[in-house]
C-alpha cells in the first residue's frame, strides 16, 4: 500500500479523533490576532466554513484543514498536534513559520502553543537593514524580556535612545516592551537568536 496513502489514513483517523481541532484553530487564530476574515482570506476557506469548525459544528476534510494550516503558517501535521509526543513538541529545520520584510528574515522556532509564555526567533539580517524603525512602537507586551544571542556577523541594538554594539558570540538581555530594534550597518549577513519571555519584568 503507498506510504501516501496511509499516512492520509492516519491524518484522517486524527482528524475523527481530534475533538479539539476546531478550539484549537480558534486559539491559533486568535493568538495570532486574526480575525475569522483574516483567517479566511489567508487560507482560502471561506469565514462560515472557519466558524462551524471552530464551533465544533464541522469536522474539516483533509483537504480543509490542509488550507486553514497554511494560512495558520503552520504543517497540516502540526495543526492535528502529529508532531507532539506527550509533552514534546518538534519543529525540524527549515519548517518553522517564516516571514520577510526589507532585508529583515524571521524565523519562528518555537511552536504557536496555546499558552506559551516564551518564544524563540532567528534573524537574518542583510547588510543595511534592520528589524524596524526608530519610531517603531513596542511589539510586545507590557513587562515582556528579551535575549539575543548574535550568532554570525556584528549588530547595533538600538533601545530606549541607547546604542549598543554587539558582535558574533555576544548576548543581550532588555526589557523588550521599550522601544527597540536592531541594525546591521556592516557588509556582510548578520543572523542572531532572539528569546521573548512575556510578563517578567517587576517592577
Amino acid at each position: 500500500m503507498p506510504s501516501a496513502t496511509v499516512e492520509n489514513r492516519g491524518e484522517s483517523r486524527a482528524l475523527a479523533a481530534e475533538g479539539t481541532v476546531g478550539a484549537r484553530v480558534k486559539t491559533l487564530r486568535e493568538a495570532m490576532d486574526l480575525s475569522l476574515r483574516d483567517l479566511a482570506e489567508r487560507s482560502g476557506v471561506s469565514a462560515p466554513m472557519l466558524s462551524q469548525v471552530e464551533r465544533g459544528d464541522t469536522s474539516p476534510t483533509l483537504a480543509v484543514a490542509q488550507k486553514i494550516a497554511s494560512g495558520l503558517d503552520l504543517t497540516l501535521s502540526q495543526l492535528l498536534r502529529l508532531d507532539e509526543d506527550r509533552h514534546v513538541v518538534i519543529v525540524r529545520a527549515g519548517e518553522g513559520r517564516t516571514r520577510k520584510r526589507k532585508g529583515h528574515r524571521v524565523e519562528e522556532l518555537s511552536p504557536p502553543l496555546p499558552g506559551q509564555r516564551a518564544d524563540v526567533s532567528r534573524h537574518t539580517l542583510a547588510p543595511g537593514t534592520a528589524t524596524g524603525g526608530s519610531d517603531d512602537p513596542p511589539l510586545h507586551e507590557p513587562g515582556s524580556r528579551e535575549t539575543a544571542v548574535v550568532l554570525e556577523g556584528g549588530v547595533e541594538l538600538f533601545i530606549d535612545g541607547e546604542r549598543h554594539q554587539l558582535y558574533e558570540g555576544d548576548s543581550v538581555t532588555f526589557d523588550a516592551d521599550l522601544p527597540h530594534h536592531f541594525e546591521n550597518n556592516g557588509s556582510e549577513e548578520t543572523r542572531l537568536i532572539a528569546i521573548v519571555s512575556a510578563g517578567l519584568r517587576r517592577s
